[in-house]
């Protein structure tokens, strides 16, 4: 899971041993909070039902065997030393790896792509332009021709990344509910029930209903509970080994699992769905990544995790194979093997812990729908930022209070570990085979290496989660039903945006107006021109928006200067602050018409609306200073000569046109030898001032064009924007009409606009209704 907000999301590249130790101790309490709390249900749940316990120790044996192998081999092998490396320039996760992929094999993840956008410089990292040799480079054209199987790529990730989201409801309620069973010790059988769930659930609650206050202010505290349940549990289990069992290490022989399968055949097949929750929590180390460096958490993990955990599964086994006949019932699990003077004290760290690994998932829910929203494979929802000085940490109101319901749900409907195990194993089970499966095409396809390495690997560790998917799934009607239905759900809403989005833009697309229309209307495009700066708010990269035709024959009036703005998402994490707008000329100089095309990576932050409007005047104002003379453009017939100029915010670009509002400390820069100051007139209340270098020299068209700037925005900016009623065109299909009328319309109504989510301030907003007719 992701959790993000505790680290800066860029940690330093060459960092110092100190950095590493103190980015490995603060990855305990962000990456390995679930995975640290797995003890908690694992023999639990292995034990339930479909093992029945004897007078030896083959079964319990077995079981630890199998823990440690699974331990050893998919968090250890498959992710510490492969998966790990597969970063997408310093972030991971399902999406990681799928962005990854898609700008390796050129596949446009969204509608309005295009060419500048290789040209980022993150875009282009890790030989990405580099060529392709043998199979990888079929394996690439095939990919770039059939939109087909760009359209199964897609469903993979969009099915690894509804399961990590259907884990953000059963991770919680497991962790949480396991940690409070140890209230059963101290009461009857028939009674401890009564008092679990509602403590569970208030526990639920509580932590729910805190998100939105962030976690800056009690994120220190996460990194020590952690360690000292580590710490708590492998002590633990060193007291239990050495005073219950020395020679429980031999069960660490694979041999073991060869005779637990043998003997218990079908029952222990079914029973793995139980030891596969001993890696829940895995998938965080890797979707975490970009919090962290790949060393801190090898080392946090190799060093500190991996044994405590070990620790602890050879301690319960110990206690238990020397109780499986005192003891009547296998499923009390963690707790009996606690000694009886320090259970309550280990209770509440354990109620902290799961509390603590519960509060990660939750985020990383919340960072990952943004980051499908970012990508067009999920509707707009409100995000809210929690921390000012803390990058990356969000709240998302609607999904929050979602989570809470469904995770309540689960836990006064289940009220047992073990069927809230089989759906949270499932879930994990799920989202890992699909990371085998892309991992397998990242190696062909971006580390260039040979398709037998590949087919190796996903034969080997697709092997080993295909064995406990099917132990998994064999329990569908005892609970794993649940990640199913949910990953349906938002499967198919996400794939309904997804597609919903691709034809409304192919529809922009299709009646956007030409640039013959626009010079046939004259100077004045046919209208009064007031005073003021109109945004047009468009997904299009290039051409008139329909929408535009619209105001021009409908309205009297409209602004001095007019922007085409789109602001949309790369498939990239970050875009340069130096990078981020795209500012060229629609049309002739005259006209006052530009186009502004605002960049951002699917973990970016946006900016509140007073510090973007700022940039976005400030970049056209560059583009005004530094445009050369015969990149004047409209005068083709084509939008393809348009040519866009590069041009980052006003705190990466210190040697260009700066703008200044209203600031009394101004007055100070005016004078000296580098800067030349453009005054606005004095009448106006609202002053806005430009201060650019003294050299290059520009023209005196510039400098009116500039002053012409100025003026509108001081008098004041407004956005416009299209409000569309999509709909499926006569002779479509049922399915494409009933995706199109029902399904995107519903989610469209429901979500948020382009102005909420944007933060564009109402009072300056203008709405036109309009409706599509989109082609099925």
């Amino acid at each position: 899971m992701d959790f993000e907000g505790v680290i800066h999301s860029n940690p330093i590249k060459k960092e110092s041993w100190r950095t590493v130790l103190t980015l490995a101790y603060q990855s305990l309490g962000v990456v390995y909070g679930d995975l640290s709390t797995s003890p908690l249900y694992v023999y639990k749940s292995t034990f339930a039902e479909d093992i029945q316990h004897s007078e030896t120790n083959e079964e319990i044996y077995g079981v630890l065997s199998f823990v440690f192998w699974t331990l050893t081999l998919v968090p250890l092998l498959k992710y510490v030393f492969i998966v790990l490396r597969a970063d997408d320039n310093g972030e991971g996760g399902t999406f990681a790896l799928y962005s990854l992929l898609c700008r390796h094999a050129r596949i446009m993840t969204v509608p309005n792509c295009q060419l500048a956008d290789e040209e980022l410089s993150e875009y282009t990292k890790d030989g990405i332009v580099s060529a392709h040799k043998g199979i990888g480079s079929s394996l690439k054209s095939t990919l770039e021709k059939h939109r087909v199987l760009q359209g199964v790529l897609l469903v993979l990730a969009l099915i690894g990344t509804c399961m990590v989201i259907g884990d953000g409801v059963l991770t919680p309620a497991l962790s949480v509910f396991s940690a409070v069973s140890g209230l059963e010790l101290s009461m009857s059988k028939e009674h401890h029930q009564y008092v679990e769930v509602p403590v569970a659930c208030i526990i639920l609650v509580f932590l729910f209903a805190l998100q939105h206050y962030g976690t800056h202010r009690v994120g220190f505290l996460f990194a020590p509970v952690v360690i000292t349940w580590l710490l708590c549990i492998s002590a633990i289990g060193v007291y239990n080994i050495f005073h219950w069992n020395r020679n429980v290490y031999q069960a660490l022989s694979p041999y073991y699992m060869y005779k637990f399968l043998k003997k218990t055949q079908r029952g222990g097949w079914m029973s793995l769905g139980g030891i596969l929750l001993c890696i829940t929590g895995s998938e965080a180390m890797f979707a975490d990544l970009g919090h962290f460096s790949q060393l801190s958490i090898k080392i946090a993990f190799t060093f500190v995790v991996y044994p405590s955990l070990i620790l602890a599964y050879m301690g319960q086994a110990a206690y238990l194979s020397k109780h499986h006949i005192i003891e009547s019932d296998y499923r009390i699990g963690f707790y009996v093997s606690v000694p009886e003077k320090i259970r309550w004290p280990v209770l509440a760290i354990a109620i902290l812990a799961a509390v603590v690994g519960s509060q990660a998932i939750i985020t990383g829910t919340f960072s990952i729908i943004k980051q499908c929203s970012a990508l067009g494979c999920f509707p707009r929802v409100k995000i809210i930022h929690t921390s000012s000085k803390m990058h990356g940490q969000i709240y998302i109101p609607d999904i929050n209070w979602t989570l809470m319901l469904l995770c309540l749900a689960v836990t006064i409907g289940f009220r047992d570990t073990k069927r809230m195990g089989n759906a949270s194993g499932l879930a994990v089970i799920t989202v890992m085979l699909v990371t085998t499966c892309l991992m397998s095409l990242v190696m062909v396809l971006c580390w260039h290496k040979s398709v037998f390495l590949a087919i190796c690997f996903i034969f080997f560790f697709g092997s080993i989660e295909a064995l406990y998917f099917s132990a998994s799934l064999i329990k569908f009607l005892e609970g794993a039903w649940v990640p199913i239905a949910l990953s349906f759900i938002f499967l198919i809403v996400m794939y309904v945006w997804h597609y919903g989005t691709l034809k409304k833009y192919e529809f922009d697309v299709q009646n956007k107006v030409s640039i013959n229309w626009l010079l046939s209307l004259g100077h004045s495009l046919g209208i009064v021109r007031v005073r003021g700066i109109g945004l047009i708010q468009t997904e299009l990269v290039s051409g008139i928006p329909a929408i535009f035709s619209h105001f021009v024959t409908n309205l009297p009036a409209f602004h001095q200067i007019l922007v085409f703005l789109c602001i949309k998402s790369v498939p990239m994490p970050h875009v340069r602050p130096e990078e981020r707008f795209l500012v060229g000329r629609v049309g002739p100089k005259e006209h006052r018409l530009y186009r502004c095309i605002a960049r951002y990576g699917y973990r970016d932050i946006h900016k509140d609306d007073l510090e973007f409007e700022k940039d976005l005047v400030r970049s056209i104002a560059e583009f005004i200073r530094s445009e050369r003379p015969e990149s004047n453009v409209g005068q083709e017939d084509s939008e393809k000569d348009e040519k866009m100029t590069v041009v980052g915010t006003s705190s990466s670009n210190l040697e260009g046109i700066r703008m200044c509002e209203d600031d009394p400390d101004f007055s100070e820069l005016v004078g000296t030898s580098e800067l030349r100051e453009i005054r606005s007139p004095e009448r106006l209340r609202k002053r806005v001032r430009f201060v650019m270098p003294e050299s290059p020299q520009i023209d005196i068209d510039a400098q009116e064009e500039l002053q012409e700037l100025m003026e509108a925005r001081e008098a004041g900016m407004a956005f416009i924007m299209g409000h569309s009623y999509v709909r499926a065109k006569r002779g479509s299909s049922l399915i494409k009409k009933v995706v199109i009328n029902f399904g995107y319309d519903f989610l469209r109504r429901n979500s948020r606009g382009p102005a909420y989510a944007f933060s564009i301030p109402h009072a300056s907003t203008l709405e036109v209704a309009s409706t599509m007719h989109c082609s099925g």
